[in-house]
């Protein structure tokens, strides 16, 4: 009889699929195990749909990120407990990769797992089956029979062809085209970065190291998928999805040689995109590439060279341009605020995102405001000059490194910068007739830099100006 092994992806406020969870799954030996995932954002009773999963189970997994999902995890993790004191959980994912010791401070999570999952968790698993501990399991840390925390050495990143093939069968597939509002299928192809962002925890948590699905294999499973479950467009959520160009071009040959109906949407950063030829951009564009998310963080060379993002403002302009001829929308992120940033640097990348977001209105200008993430080298700095990070887990739980503001951004510079989002997003969107006499308004503010007494923000509402 199978063994079950249960996993639980917690409250958020998005609906992409729960790829962590189907990989790590998907690599158990089904022959002897038998995976369930209960997603409690699709569970009207999350509490009791996992405590009725893990009966007889063998462990209870969670996939954790920083942040607000902490919250829902550690309400589960004491439910499970309160429940069944005798069994396994265990922590991964982003937040237990960064902290995997300090998350052993919660009583009710027993092991976490660092980086990539698959195999750590498929020994893990392997060994509680058994009644083993974990010593000595690489890329795990766990709290032994005395009380005391123990971390076992790093795993190597393992080539991802040699793990097991995802199985969407785990999930309701067609659950998460309703709750997105379309058909689209969330897929990762790669993991790993290797670049070296100095604001971003990729280089820590991966030591950049890159490892990707080799094309055929993408072909043939997208096209297996598309068979079951018809959707009409493909999100690639891969950190890097352009890292190697012949891959990424492979991959596109095997969607038009496979005549799939499909759209997609991946990352690429600037110079990937300056690397990659005419001819390559236009089989990716004739594939169903409709989308490519473009980090571009500042507008200002000084600061690209500080956040150490190995670009320049001329790749990001010319990457505009190719994709504005070929169709292609783009999401150019920014980040301002940086520790001890200058007005001159703030005002650069503003200048930026007003040309870029002039360029098409199918460009989207997102701008964030910096906080520290954890295991990123500018938070190391901000730390080393007394900035604090959260403690404990219930401190975590209340990061929100996405909305909020750090400590170096004003109260002016914020309101500034919150106008400055508004009118742009109104100056160059598509709009109804009813609302050009109030783009044209916003395009005038924009040209003079002119945000003072916001009226057409009132009249639109103030929750759109701080979206």
């Amino acid at each position: 009889m199978k063994q079950r092994v249960v996993l639980y992806n917690p409250m958020v406020e998005y609906y992409t699929m729960p790829l962590a969870l189907i990989a790590i799954a998907s690599h158990l030996d089904r022959e002897r195990y038998e995976p369930v995932i209960v997603d409690g954002r699709l569970e009207r009773d999350p509490v009791g749909a996992l405590l009725r999963a893990s009966e007889g189970a063998v462990c209870v997994g969670m996939t954790v990120l920083s942040g607000e999902p902490i919250r829902d995890a550690v309400r589960m993790s004491r439910a499970v407990k309160a429940r069944y004191p005798d069994l396994p959980v265990v922590w991964g994912g982003w937040h237990p990769s960064m902290f995997g010791a300090e998350c052993l401070d919660e009583p009710s999570v027993d092991a976490t797992v660092q980086g990539q999952g698959e195999v750590t968790f498929a020994e893990t698993v392997d060994r509680w089956a058994r009644g083993e501990t974990l010593h000595g399991c690489l890329g795990s840390t766990y709290r032994a029979n005395g009380g005391a925390v123990t971390q076992n050495p790093a795993r190597p990143l393992e080539d991802v062809n040699a793990l097991g093939r995802h199985d969407y069968s785990l999930i309701d597939v067609e659950r998460y085209y309703g709750l997105k509002g379309k058909p689209q299928l969330d897929y990762i192809a790669s993991q790993g970065c290797r670049f070296r962002c100095a604001f971003c925890a990729d280089p820590f948590v991966y030591q950049r190291r890159w490892v990707g699905l080799e094309p055929a294999r993408i072909g043939t499973e997208i096209e297996e998928l598309w068979r079951r479950h018809r959707f009409t467009d493909v999100n690639f959520q891969d950190e890097t999805f352009f890292t190697s160009a012949p891959r990424v071009v492979a991959i596109a040959e095997e969607f038009i040689r496979r005549a799939l109906p499909i759209s997609w949407a991946a990352t690429m950063r600037a110079d990937q995109s300056a690397r990659l030829s005419d001819a390559d951009f236009e089989t990716c564009r004739r594939s169903g590439l409709r989308r490519v998310l473009v980090g571009v963080e500042s507008g200002s060379p000084q600061m690209l060279r500080r956040i150490k993002k190995d670009i320049t403002v001329e790749q990001v302009l010319e990457t505009a341009e190719r994709c504005r001829n070929l169709g292609i929308k783009v999401q150019f992120p920014f980040i301002v605020g940086f520790p001890d940033e200058d007005e001159e640097s703030v005002a650069a990348t503003l200048a930026l995102v007003k040309r870029l977001r002039a360029m098409s209105p199918d460009f989207e200008t997102m701008i964030f405001y910096f906080k520290p993430y954890p295991g990123s080298a500018l938070t190391q700095e901000a730390v080393a000059q007394g900035y604090q990070l959260p403690r404990t887990l219930e401190e975590w739980a209340r990061f929100d490194y996405v909305g909020s503001k750090g400590p170096w951004v004003s109260a002016e510079k914020y309101r500034r910068v919150e106008r400055f989002k508004f009118y742009q997003r109104l100056a160059w969107e598509r709009v109804p007739a009813w609302k050009r006499p109030l783009q044209r308004i916003a395009r005038w503010r924009s040209r003079r830099d002119a945000y003072g007494f916001p009226v057409e923000q009132m009249l639109l509402g103030s929750r759109r100006g701080l979206s």
